[in-house]
């Protein structure tokens, strides 16, 4: 473990975790709703820092990222944990696992594996990079040192003091939103619409920057709600921007039937109204 960053000591052996807006008190023994953040005698520690779950060589559509790279093949790493824990979540297994197995790794390794096999940069990705802030940094930073770029598969909940510190060394983020209703976001994923909006906005000054929105039969498939959703993307940050729009399948804690395609298509004709690049995933 390593002492972690963007954190305040308080009485009792009491931490604030800053890394996110989920802005977590801890005690002594706790862990934050990340699960990858230990308080130990009233320091902050990351269980993460240096250890993977999973590594691979994917084409860079898949993070989706279709106007970076295209064509090319990025190596990609993942860890355990998220701050999100959403009902649906394609990739329970590692990120709302905290027995999940991993492997011990350095950032000079994973600059050299990425070099190895051909690829043009990291992709930090699987679970939530930013609860990994600490080595993705330091990853990000020499990896960009080294003539690699660097990519992040978020959700967009962070705070924006460690976003702004880590955004030199990116190079493109694909964003989750998740739903254009806070509603969505509080009782299926445990945050707030307005804090992943304000990353969008101002990661899009700094990066190349594609959005993803699963679709959920019921919760989010509303056309009403599109047309919220690509009026504000088109105004913030602009109607070039892609959006993935992708299917869902049952996973997790929700049981609900797959997105039905007449309805992808249908919010898709509603999004390409305000945007110039909307694709369909997970078909």
């Amino acid at each position: 473990m390593i002492e972690a960053r963007y954190y305040e000591k308080l009485e009792g052996s009491k931490v604030h975790c800053r890394l996110c807006p989920t802005e977590c008190v801890i005690s002594d023994g706790a862990r934050g709703a990340c699960r990858a953040r230990l308080n130990k005698s009233g320091i902050l520690y990351s269980e993460i820092y240096g250890k993977i779950t999973s590594a691979a060589l994917d084409p860079v559509e898949k993070k989706p990222l279709y106007h970076y790279h295209p064509g090319e093949h990025i190596y990609s790493i993942g860890t355990k944990g998220c701050n999100f824990h959403c009902d649906f979540c394609q990739n329970w297994s590692i990120a709302q696992n905290l027995n999940a197995p991993t492997r011990d790794v350095t950032s000079e390794e994973m600059i050299a594996s990425a070099k190895e096999c051909g690829s043009f940069g990291i992709a930090y990705t699987y679970n939530e990079p930013f609860i990994w802030h600490e080595f993705v940094f330091d990853t990000a930073k020499l990896a960009k040192k080294s003539g690699l770029e660097n990519v992040l598969v978020t959700n967009g909940y962070v705070n924006i003091k460690p976003l702004e510190d880590i955004l030199p060394y990116i190079g493109a983020m694909n964003i989750d939103l998740k739903a254009f209703s806070d509603e969505f976001y509080m009782k299926i994923c445990g945050g707030r619409l307005n804090k992943v909006l304000e990353v969008i906005k101002r990661s899009s000054r700094s990066c190349h920057v594609e959005l993803t929105t699963l679709i959920v039969p019921g919760l989010n498939d509303s056309e009403e709600e599109m047309m919220k959703e690509v009026e504000w993307i088109k105004n913030n940050v602009g109607a070039a921007t892609p959006l993935h729009i992708s299917r869902y399948f049952p996973c997790y804690k929700m049981n609900l039937p797959p997105t039905p395609m007449e309805t992808l298509e249908r919010v898709r004709r509603v999004a390409l109204n305000s945007l110039k690049y909307v694709y369909l995933g997970n078909v």
